[in-house]
């Protein structure tokens, strides 16, 4: 199918709610949307009509790690997914985002590999405060930093007085600061160098206490500097309450949380599988419960993958070290799927879709264009099926170490076709189309 077209579905996610609906949509945008079918429209039947994914969170690597992912690899894989947009993290690329320089060097390498659109992150480590404006007019969607050290030597984490310096800059940009909230007290009590394979002892290695007095900094520095605040991938359910006393004080504060916090629990994570070591770590079923529950009541605004593979032998998979291993999870195709098997007992379809779509679009302000099924925002559409499961077969993965926990999982939500400014660029297991991702700028 060209760019222009019309597809009806009984299931159409439409002004906030399920219904029929005909989408027509001419040059990659919706036209005009009908309660009914029209002649020319292709029938879905039963099978859901929704925007595109929207994954907020994603480490693709390229340039100078290409071996670990890859624009065109990621790309594909979120397509694969019924994600339609992506924004990269300024890390783990070499160099790392953190200068206008560096982002014009990651800007040229992904010229010609997008098959999804992508935004971009920049980096704040000590000392790059200069970088800020320039990376803002640049079309940066916002800056990351960590509170901890991140993996990477080249990205620094930041320190109370550090921050202080440069959230002022930040909050003149309107762009948010989204902040990888652990800090190191060192008194973690874990005996994981003892018993490196053990999923209980690295969890004790990473407790909640890191994850909570982070928190609690930073809204209390969003205050102090009226500063757009973004907290990546909570896991700590005892830091919900915190996030809520701000937003009811008005403060400038969002919170995403991953499917891998919502589907996976400690306890059923067996030794030494290292596919499943990320920070912070994944956590008992009572913790991660809450977490769903947060995000049906706007405690957590949204869901995104933090998608950051690694190579097999930085992996650990023979050792089953998880004291070395590379900590990370691989599941940029599964944010649809994943999550959905994890929420489908607790939400219904149309306060989940949101979290996927318009919630992630409005944080990022692309919500002009992306995000919702309306007359003038661009075409960016999947068809799936909530109620049909299915088995993850490691032939069917499209990032490029088919490393994963979600491997041999089964999951609701089988994707049916990724739509691309009117394109078809997924379909029945086979990407379609290729290079129909743009730059996702600002607005």
């Amino acid at each position: 199918m060209n760019k222009s077209g019309a597809l009806f579905s009984q299931k159409c996610f439409w002004n906030g709610k399920l219904q029929a609906a005909t989408v027509c949509f001419d040059k990659g945008v919706i036209t005009r949307i009908e309660p009914n079918k029209l002649p020319e429209a292709v029938d879905l039947g039963n099978s859901v009509l929704m925007p595109g994914c929207i994954d907020a969170h994603v480490h693709i690597n390229e340039p100078g790690r290409t071996e670990w992912e890859g624009f065109e690899t990621a790309t594909e894989a979120a397509l694969a997914g019924g994600t339609t947009s992506v924004v990269d993290m300024p890390l783990n690329s070499s160099p790392v985002s953190v200068s206008l320089a560096d982002f014009e060097e990651k800007l040229a390498t992904a010229k010609g590999k997008l098959n999804c659109h992508v935004g971009f992150y920049g980096g704040i480590i000590p000392g790059n405060q200069a970088e800020i404006e320039p990376l803002a007019k640049a079309g940066v969607l916002g800056f990351k930093c960590f509170l901890v050290h991140s993996g990477i030597d080249e990205f620094p984490n930041m320190t109370r007085e550090d921050l202080d310096l440069i959230m002022p800059i930040i909050a003149q940009t309107g762009l948010p600061l989204l902040t990888h909230c652990e800090i190191d007290d060192e008194l973690a009590d874990s005996d994981l160098t003892q018993h490196p394979q053990r999923y209980l002892s690295y969890l004790a290695s990473r407790p909640k206490s890191w994850e909570n007095k982070a928190i609690a900094m930073m809204i209390e520095l969003a205050e102090k500097h009226n500063c757009r605040v973004h907290i990546v991938h909570v896991s700590s359910a005892e830091a919900l309450e915190h996030i809520a006393k701000a937003k009811r004080k008005g403060l400038k504060i969002t919170a995403e949380t991953c499917p891998q916090y919502l589907l996976f629990d400690a306890n059923s994570i067996p030794d030494g599988a290292t596919m499943y070591k990320c920070a912070p770590p994944i956590r008992e079923m009572a913790n991660n419960l809450q977490l769903k529950q947060a995000l049906a009541s706007g405690i957590l605004d949204f869901i995104g993958t933090d998608h950051s593979p690694a190579p097999p032998e930085i992996k650990e998979l023979q050792s089953g070290n998880l004291a070395n291993a590379w900590g990370g999870i691989a599941g940029i195709q599964f944010l649809l799927s994943a999550s959905w098997t994890a929420l489908k007992d607790h939400l219904t379809l149309e306060q989940f879709i949101p979290l996927v779509t318009s919630h992630p679009a409005q944080f990022l302000k692309i919500d002009d264009r992306k995000g919702k099924i309306a007359p003038g925002f661009d075409a960016d559409l999947v068809i799936w099926q909530p109620e049909q499961s299915f088995e993850v077969r490691q032939e069917d993965v499209l990032f490029r170490h088919k490393i994963s926990p979600y491997i041999g999982r089964e999951l609701y939500g089988q994707i049916v076709s990724t739509y691309i400014s009117g394109k078809l660029a997924f379909n029945q297991h086979q990407i379609t189309n290729k290079n129909g991702g743009t730059w996702l700028k600002p607005q």
